[in-house]
């Protein structure tokens, strides 16, 4: 079962987003990621990509490997985060809370090095720029499934499918 993430997270309209970035890193991610809705042209809200929240979503629908979409996005960026954990209720807790929309919670975030470069002729993984490399495969280790796919631009050619 393939499950599809996006390098970072979004979200239309309100709610609870613990990883959101309502600030100049949302703004920068919303630009390059062109993240407007595509009948309203709406504004997408951004923010890091929040892995217990992924994690979970891996747990509840079977799914053994990962295609991670828009990486590319993150090119941009000399930092990327990724939240691990949150602050909630006196403590840290590696899970969401039941009531979310009731509880305030605050994301642990893991920083990594960014690439500032362009994945553009990245053809494999091993071409992928090193710190682009290590956020992949710390990400998998967290999420303890592989990433089968990753797409470094919209095109088809732009799909990088492992060997594993």
């Amino acid at each position: 079962m393939i499950g599809i993430t996006k390098a970072y997270c979004t979200r239309v309209g309100g709610g609870p987003f613990p990883t959101e970035q309502d600030n100049e890193t949302g703004e920068k991610l919303r630009k390059e990621g062109q993240e407007f809705g595509s009948t309203t042209g709406r504004p997408r809200r951004c923010g890091w990509i929040d892995l217990p929240q992924l994690r979970y979503t891996i747990l509840l629908n079977g799914v053994t490997e990962l295609c991670m979409t828009k990486i590319d996005v993150l090119n941009i960026f000399s930092e990327i985060s990724a939240a691990t954990r949150y602050r909630y209720g006196g403590g840290e807790h590696a899970n969401l809370p039941f009531d979310l929309c009731h509880v305030p919670v605050e994301p642990v975030l893991k920083h990594y090095k960014g690439w500032n470069s362009s994945l553009e002729h990245a053809k494999t993984f091993d071409e992928l720029p090193e710190e682009a490399r290590a956020f992949l495969l710390d990400l998998e280790n967290y999420l303890g499934i592989p990433f089968l796919m990753i797409s470094t631009g919209p095109e088809r050619e732009k799909l990088i499918v492992r060997d594993l």
